[in-house]
Parts: C-alpha cells; sequence; structure tokens
C-alpha cells in the first residue's frame, strides 16, 4: 500500500465516554500498544496528557508525530501535524480529542475533518470523544448538565465508524478519581464537582451514553426500513436548530430520508428581511452540514406548501417548531401548525417547543 494510492480506506474506531476522566485515552492507548506487540506500525498522532500521569505513562514505547505549531494572534498553538502522518503513512494512528476545534490558521477546522483525510489516504484511526460531543445530542446534554457545548461532531461522522466502543465508569468511582485529583488539579476539580460533575448529572450522562452504544450496535445490525421519510420545517426562530437536531435524531435512527424545506413567497430567499434571511440560511447550512437534504419552495401559504410536498414525496413524519410570538390580537391568524395538523391528517406530526431554561 501506498500513500498516493490507497488500497482501501481506512477504518475508524472511536472510544466513546461520558465524562472526562472515565478512561478513554488511556484505553486507546492499552490497545495501540496491543497492536503494536502483534506487528502492526502504529504512531500517535495527537495526545493530550491533561497532566494525568498514568495516561502519560501508557505513551511510552509509541512513536508519537511531533506536533504542528501555529501562531495565531501572537500565540503559538500546538495541532496535530497531519501532513507530517501522511508522510510517515502507518498502518494505525491515534488521535486524541477527536471533537477539537484547530486553531485559526490550520488546513481543516476540526480534528475529526484531519482524521477524515488520514482514513481516505487508507490509514486505520482509533480515536476519542466524550457523549456530550455529539451534534444531534446537543439539546439533551443542555437540559441534563445546563452546559451548551459548542464543540460538536456531526453524527454522520460517527455513523462512518466501523467500531464504536464505550467506555464505562460508575459515577462514583469517577467522582472518586476527581476528588483523588486523578482527573484535574485541586482547584479545577472543586469547580467541576459543583457543576457538570455532580452525582445526578453523571448518573444521566451515563445512562445517555449507554443508549447511546446500543443504538451504534442496533444501527449497525438492523436491516434497512424503507419507507420512512422525515420533512423538517424551517424558519427564523431560534428553536429551528433544536428541531433540526430532534428531527436528523428521529432520522438515523430509522434510517429514514430527511428533508428540511423553507417556504418562500418567491421560492429564494432574495425577498426575505435581511434579519430573517440570516437566520434561515444560518438553519439550512446547519441541515447541509448534518447531510439533511435542503429545499426552498415557492408557496403563499406554508402549511399548504409543506403539505403538499410531504403528499407527493410520500413524507411520513413532520416536524414543526411552535412559535413563541407573545403579540395578542382579537382574532389571531391560524398558525402553520395548526394549518399543518388539519391538512395532514395521514402523517404524524410532531411539534417541538423551545423550553425556557433558567439556572443559577
Amino acid at each position: 500500500m501506498t500513500q498516493t494510492e490507497p488500497s482501501r480506506r481506512g477504518r475508524l474506531k472511536v472510544f466513546l465516554r461520558y465524562a472526562a476522566g472515565a478512561g478513554k485515552t488511556y484505553r486507546m492507548l492499552e490497545e495501540a500498544h496491543e497492536v503494536k506487540r502483534r506487528g502492526a506500525d502504529i504512531v500517535v498522532g495527537y495526545f493530550e496528557p491533561h497532566g494525568r500521569k498514568d495516561t502519560i505513562e501508557k505513551t511510552e514505547g509509541l512513536e508519537i508525530v511531533p506536533r504542528r505549531r501555529i501562531e495565531y494572534r501572537g500565540v503559538t498553538f500546538e495541532e496535530m501535524d497531519t501532513d507530517a502522518i501522511l508522510r510517515r503513512a502507518p498502518q494505525i494512528c491515534a488521535v486524541d480529542e477527536f471533537p477539537h476545534t484547530n486553531v485559526p490558521g490550520a488546513e481543516r477546522g476540526k480534528r475529526w475533518e484531519d482524521v477524515m483525510v488520514l482514513l481516505e489516504a487508507g490509514i486505520d484511526v482509533m480515536t476519542t470523544m466524550n457523549l456530550q460531543h455529539l451534534e444531534s445530542l446537543n439539546d439533551q446534554i443542555w437540559e441534563i448538565s445546563g452546559v451548551r457545548v459548542r464543540e460538536t461532531v456531526p453524527d454522520w461522522v460517527i455513523k462512518q465508524a466501523d467500531e464504536v466502543v464505550m467506555v464505562d465508569v460508575t459515577p462514583e468511582a469517577l467522582l472518586n478519581r476527581l476528588k483523588r485529583g486523578v482527573v484535574y488539579s485541586p482547584d479545577k476539580a472543586s469547580r467541576a464537582l459543583e457543576h457538570f460533575f455532580k452525582e445526578q448529572t453523571l448518573t444521566a450522562l451515563r445512562e445517555l451514553a449507554l443508549r447511546q452504544a446500543a443504538h451504534e450496535v442496533d444501527v449497525r445490525l438492523k436491516d434497512d426500513r424503507p419507507g420512512d421519510r422525515i420533512l423538517i420545517h424551517i424558519t427564523d426562530q431560534p428553536a429551528t436548530a433544536m428541531l433540526i437536531r430532534r428531527g436528523k435524531r428521529v432520522a438515523d435512527y430509522l434510517r429514514a430520508e430527511c428533508f428540511a424545506i423553507y417556504v418562500s413567497p418567491h421560492g429564494d430567499l432574495a425577498e426575505v428581511p435581511v434579519r430573517e434571511r440570516g437566520s434561515v440560511e444560518q438553519h439550512l447550512n446547519f441541515a447541509r452540514n448534518l447531510h439533511i437534504e435542503t429545499r426552498i419552495l415557492q408557496g403563499q401559504n406554508a402549511a399548504s406548501t409543506l403539505v403538499q410536498f410531504a403528499h407527493r414525496h410520500r413524507i411520513t413524519q413532520i416536524f414543526l417548531t411552535r412559535s413563541r410570538s407573545r403579540r395578542f390580537t382579537f382574532l389571531p391568524l391560524p398558525s402553520v401548525v395548526s394549518q399543518v395538523l388539519r391538512l395532514a391528517h395521514d402523517i404524524q406530526v410532531t411539534v417541538v417547543a423551545e423550553r425556557n431554561k433558567q439556572r443559577t
């Protein structure tokens, strides 16, 4: 096998955990040593030690590709050197922190995009990530923990993994590791115990991770289920992002086709007010990044246009968001939701309302 003409695409193995300190990097490095003992040519493309002695010791005896140094705004950052790994052309590469955002100036915005380049070159990759970085779970993680995660990995990327390994540890054991200073320094550990590392939060995250791992297995074993098709209605409402995640997650579970539809009187965004247009474009781009097919349909009535499209394309579920408008009128016009519910009597309609979340 050569770098320029790989005989196959590399295999991707993801070590998934529900919180920091659960041992995903340690487990990945253990496997790296095992495959090296079996004679495989393996390197460590990127490793984030977080000051954990036992994990750092696990890198001994493994070849580590030096990081690339990038200067940004007068500060030097270190990133994975993808080109150096390609030149080295190992059989297998271990890459820590899959969801990481690269510093501006790097060729690609995300580390998972660098991993895709390695896979295309025929290099097998084992990598690590936390559950909270999975895009479709973003809203659920926020509801459980009160933390809105900004670095996410699209679900379609994880779907390409040949193997997903759940690295599990009980919340009690993880909290014990945290208090002993194994996970973070004492000052950082104290702050973590007051926020993300509450036992109730960790228990809920662990249950979510176990369900996700079971879902990944189910997806890989399940036969195709033809016939399911999902339509997501795009608006300028902030809750649309949550709606897209929800619809896409259901589509992935059902292995259904998925459409994201915006209805415009003119069939494009040219006449849409600037503020509304910016939000709509952002939501359409978000849907495209999740590999959802997007359409802008021409129609004076959004509800009837959506339902007509649904009937033509044999849609089985429609996802809508409920408007949060506080304006009161004596005789309000029928909402898109109420009209769709009336017109789409033969289609399942799911209405998602944005949750107001206040935390102290």
